[in-house]
């Protein structure tokens, strides 16, 4: 294959890996990253790293997790959330860390979507789980009876 100019971005990159890649028998770890090249080129450098394939598996998350992505999709705040879960704010904070390295985000606007986008695509339906906005209230009216 020869170098045009209307060569694609992937054409080129195929190009690049082909002419840059060891002929090498052992066949490669499937869950590493391999670099394919790295250049200096005009005092700037260039690396082009394969990575693996993202696990297919959608992220398991705990029940208490789950609870927390509801509440969050809400759109509750740390402190709400760990007043009607009975957590601290601080929690809830180490909650969502977790939760936002299993899902690889890096907001909570990103696990929202990224969520419903994985439960729409696997044509998940509402269960019988307790509704969120049940707690919320039953919460909120809780701690108004009670003066706090």
């Amino acid at each position: 294959m020869t170098v045009t100019e209307t060569a694609s971005n992937e054409d080129l990159l195929r190009i690049l890996v082909e002419r840059t890649t060891p002929a090498n028998d052992a066949p490669p770890d499937a869950a590493a990253e391999e670099i394919v090249f790295d250049l200096q080129l005009d005092g700037d450098r260039y690396l082009l790293i394969k990575m693996p394939k993202p696990a297919s598996a959608p992220a398991q998350l705990s029940p208490r997790e789950k609870e927390i992505v509801r509440l969050v999709a809400l759109g509750h705040s740390n402190k709400i959330i760990g007043d009607v879960l009975s957590i601290s704010s601080w929690t809830v904070c180490t909650h969502l860390r977790r939760i936002f390295a299993k899902l690889g985000v890096g907001s909570r606007a990103a696990m929202v979507a990224r969520l419903l986008q994985a439960g729409a695509s696997h044509g998940r339906a509402k269960s019988d789980e307790l509704d969120p906005s049940d707690v919320v209230e039953k919460q909120l009216s809780t701690s108004k009876m009670c003066g706090k």
